[in-house]
């Protein structure tokens, strides 16, 4: 767009017109506050709708294991923010540059590159400091993203509830308030107005306080979702809860669907989930649990997005059980299935009890990378979400899962308490029934997650004794 005149500004360009007011650039820093960045970039004419043209770079480490392609990822990022990848480049080294993370020889590479292909961004898959995105891109003369910054862009495209984008303004914004100083350098010191600290105070320092303000306000509001999702969630403890989880594009959305028939959207990209969806699953034999789809999980996920998403992930931290997605036909499975460990040990239920379910067997051609992964992974199922392979065992072995804690006992009902006794004989949990004068005795063995309504509504409990044989 256009300001009266003055040099394009873009809602991912930069602005170094100094007569700008403090109007305008207060209106500027509004659409940072609403999840938009500002890089450094020159005003370009946009001819059609074609896709950026981005090069991807990866600086790899001697401590780092990497895939056969260790790009591979950054790709399915870069393609799921829009981009066109039209060339890549790796770099070896002991460690990075402190000024641009690469070399000097692989920048003027990069630099040429860019000139080359016409590129219009540089994507690197690791995490870059303020000054070192700067300093790439005064010598590349493009605009340059960072791992980080490109996952949080793929989240605030795809947030569509407003907790999730509560969750995308407050990790864009934390990511966004140290690379503030960059963008208001051109700014001399200006007088401010009466309740301000006085004349000499940088526009810097008023912008910081208000990115910071809204933080704070940011984080209140989540907790207060936080503190109602937990409410909400603890209130279903009469049905037990499981939770798929797993690295993004496995395909725990088709598994949900072809389960439950739910009908939400399962789309062959990364984080085609944003949002947690519950919905009803029958087991057979076995009773209705609230099955939910999670958030996908990658290697590296930014900690400020796992911490604004703790209200999000909440199905996962209070499910009796959870179902780890993982997707056996790619070549990075073990990378995948370890950096889902890590995330869930950062949201401290790495304990829960976990079934590790092998999806899209039927895209695996020869057994060899089936074995391959059972020797690591014995006690895996494999399924495939999409033709529905192995299914009936997998059921099997999640209704065995959700019956290692139950108890065995004795109820003591009114004979009016219809809703209760309508609830066991729907789970299939009544074993015998007696009926004495003034109530009705159930014998029955039910999960511990599951007690709730028989605590709220029986006359009397008794625990049997070395359980019942059946």
């Amino acid at each position: 767009m256009y300001l009266e005149g003055h040099k394009v500004i873009s809602i991912e360009g930069r602005f170094k017109d100094p007569t700008l007011n403090d109007y305008r650039l207060r209106l500027l820093f509004s659409f940072l506050l609403r999840g938009h960045r500002f890089t450094v970039r020159e005003p370009h004419i946009v001819k059609d709708d074609s896709p950026e043209r981005c090069i991807l770079a990866r600086l790899i480490l001697p401590q780092q294991n990497v895939d056969e392609d260790p790009l591979e990822e950054l790709h399915g990022l870069a393609k799921t923010a829009g981009t066109e990848v039209v060339d890549e480049l790796i770099q070896r080294r002991e460690t990075p540059d402190h000024s641009t993370y690469l070399g000097k020889g692989k920048v003027e590479d990069l630099r040429l590159m860019v000139e080359q292909h016409n590129a219009e961004v540089v994507i690197f898959d690791n995490d870059l400091t303020p000054a070192q995105v700067r300093n790439l891109e005064k010598a590349t003369k493009a605009k340059v993203l960072d791992r980080t910054e490109l996952i949080l862009d793929i989240f605030a495209a795809g947030a569509r509830t407003h907790e999730s984008r509560l969750a995308i303004e407050l990790a864009q914004l934390e990511y966004s308030l140290p690379r503030l100083k960059r963008m208001w350098t051109h700014l001399s010191r200006q007088a401010m107005g009466v309740g301000m600290r006085g004349p000499g105070e940088k526009q810097l320092e008023v912008d910081r306080r208000l990115a910071q303000k809204r933080i704070h306000d940011l984080k209140e509001e989540l907790s207060k979702v936080e503190r109602r999702r937990e409410r909400e969630v603890g209130a279903r403890n009469d049905i037990p809860t499981i939770s798929l989880v797993g690295y993004t594009n496995a395909g725990k959305s088709t598994l949900m669907n072809a389960l439950t028939q739910a009908e939400v959207l399962a789309k062959d990209k990364l984080f085609a989930t944003l949002d947690t969806r519950t919905r009803r699953w029958s087991i057979p034999d076995w009773g209705t649990v609230l099955l939910s789809d999670t958030v996908g999980f990658i290697r590296d996920l930014p900690h400020s997005l796992v911490a604004s998403f703790k209200s999000t992930l909440e199905e996962t931290r209070q499910a009796d059980l959870l179902i780890h997605v993982a997707d056996a036909s790619s070549p990075s499975v073990f990378q995948q299935i370890h950096s889902v460990y890590l995330v869930l040990k950062e949201l401290g239920i790495e304990a829960k009890d976990t079934l590790l379910v092998l999806n899209k067997v039927d895209a695996i051609y020869g057994s060899q990378s089936l074995n391959r992964i059972f020797e690591r992974y014995p006690h895996a199922i494999p399924v495939s979400a999409r033709t529905q392979e192995g299914f009936e065992n997998f059921i099997d072995r999640v209704g065995q899962a959700l019956s290692r804690e139950f108890l065995d006992i004795e109820v003591d009902l009114h004979h009016s308490d219809g809703r209760l006794m309508s609830y066991l004989y729907e789970k299939r949990l009544v074993i015998l029934r007696r009926y004495v004068d003034e109530f009705v005795t159930l014998s029955i063995r039910i999960p511990a997650g599951a007690m709730g309504p028989v605590r709220r509504s029986a006359i009397e409990i008794r625990e049997v004794e070395g359980g019942f044989t059946r």
